[in-house]
């Protein structure tokens, strides 16, 4: 006999962009929608923007991207949370490999 008590939830509005967990943040470069990443759910290894090093599996980091695009893959940058949240006061650096 099925249950006909159980809670009917309320639908809930989908996130900001309709982009899962992402967040937008403002910032003086613009609008962002930034998702953060456990270490656990990381498995590539990234470059960060912010400072030329590698973001390594098992990395807790950020993936922005701007608010205005949908968030390809051409879009998307892994950060580290110190360089997003300094990102200001340095800006990102030019590749030198």
């Amino acid at each position: 006999m099925p249950r006909r008590n159980r809670p009917h939830r309320p639908e809930q509005p989908s996130p900001i962009g309709g982009h899962g967990w992402a967040r937008s943040e403002d910032g003086p470069d613009g609008e962002w929608l930034v998702r953060t990443v456990s270490g656990a759910a990381t498995t590539k290894t990234y470059r960060c923007p912010g400072c030329d090093h590698e973001i390594r599996p098992g990395t807790a980091h950020v993936v922005a991207w701007p608010a205005a695009d949908y968030g390809s893959v051409e879009d998307r940058r892994h950060w580290h949370q110190a360089c997003w949240s300094s990102r200001g006061r340095r800006g990102p650096t030019s590749r030198r490999w």
